[in-house]
């Protein structure tokens, strides 16, 4: 090939890299000629977070259903606890001054009726599995039963594991990093979180009616709390394997249980202290002292090629006395 004729080859190449085709999308001139109602719809979504056609799960006892709305007469029915409901239609009632949203709600083509928003939102929560385990975490009187039953319960075990000399993860730990590093995450967690209540506030109430577990389809911050919550997820698969192979099966469960106590107790501390702003320096001398406390503990990083024994170093074996260059 001549090089003119290369260097014209050259050029259609270039040219059809630098080539691209424009779709002008779908042609549809009404797209934007929307009715009131859809743009109120759209408006109240945005707000509200929930629109027509929504599901919810019925967590109160139960919860009354008017027939019709206040300013005309009507009957009371209701839906029970564990019942499913959809959201039919949404009206504004401006002369209502307890709630000026109403909301129609169906069970079934016999059982639906209207009833404020607040009430509802009281008593119900999104019909995901997702939301419901938010609900559960989210409830300020759990979080403090939960807070004086396992501060009380760990003081007490890990009193009786220390005097066992049992291991337990900081204070007497295992040869791996996991646990550790299971302790760390949990604690930036519950401050990320913590920190998602006090500073975005709406976007945690839009996961919460819109949830998902994909980290990469939600914004930065909700994405690197459900990262975070992945990594929980995967260090501690990463723990039992470790502590399965280097503790005995009664070791292990007193292992795990001590860990586990550890973690709830971090999780409640972070998590309230945080709404306070004290947990961010908490979270900084945690990471320290759990680094520290890792640090200070054996690690043995060869075994002897006789016997199989841990050695922290190279050198004389001291169980068989085989020398390890």
């Amino acid at each position: 090939m001549s090089m003119r004729s290369r260097g014209l080859l050259y050029i259609v190449f270039c040219l059809l890299f630098l080539t691209a085709c424009y779709n002008r999308g779908q042609q549809s001139p009404d797209a934007w000629d929307l009715t009131e109602h859809q743009i109120d719809s759209i408006s109240f979504s945005t707000t509200h977070h929930y629109t027509q056609n929504y599901n919810f799960m019925v967590n109160a006892e139960r919860l009354p259903l008017a027939d019709a709305l206040p300013d005309m007469a009507f009957d009371t029915l209701y839906v029970v606890r564990g019942e499913r409901v959809v959201v039919a239609a949404i009206q504004m009632v401006p002369t209502d001054t307890i709630d000026s949203v109403w909301v129609k709600v169906a069970r079934d083509q016999i059982t639906q009726g209207w009833i404020r928003e607040s009430e509802l939102l009281a008593g119900v929560s999104p019909d995901d599995p997702i939301s419901q385990f938010i609900d559960v975490f989210s409830n300020v009187h759990l979080l403090v039963f939960m807070a004086i039953c396992v501060l009380v319960g760990s003081a007490y075990a890990m009193r009786k594991l220390l005097r066992r000399k049992a291991y337990i993860v900081h204070f007497h730990d295992i040869d791996s990093f996991y646990p550790t590093a299971l302790c760390l995450l949990i604690a930036m967690s519950a401050t990320l979180y913590a920190s998602i209540q006090l500073f975005g506030a709406e976007s945690w109430r839009h996961y919460y009616f819109h949830p998902s577990l994909n980290p990469f389809a939600l914004p930065f911050h909700l994405g690197l709390f459900v990262a975070s919550v992945w990594a929980i997820v995967i260090v501690g698969v990463a723990v039992l394997d470790d502590v399965r192979h280097q503790l005995s099966t009664l070791d292990g469960l007193l292992y795990l249980s001590g860990l586990a106590a550890v973690c709830a107790v971090i999780y409640v501390v972070f998590t309230i202290f945080t709404l306070y702003y004290v947990g961010y320096l908490l979270l900084v001398a945690y990471i320290a002292f759990a680094l520290w406390c890792y640090q200070r503990h054996p690690h043995y990083r060869y075994r002897c090629g006789h016997c199989g024994a841990k050695l922290c170093q190279k050198g004389p074996c001291p169980h068989c006395g085989t020398v390890n260059a």
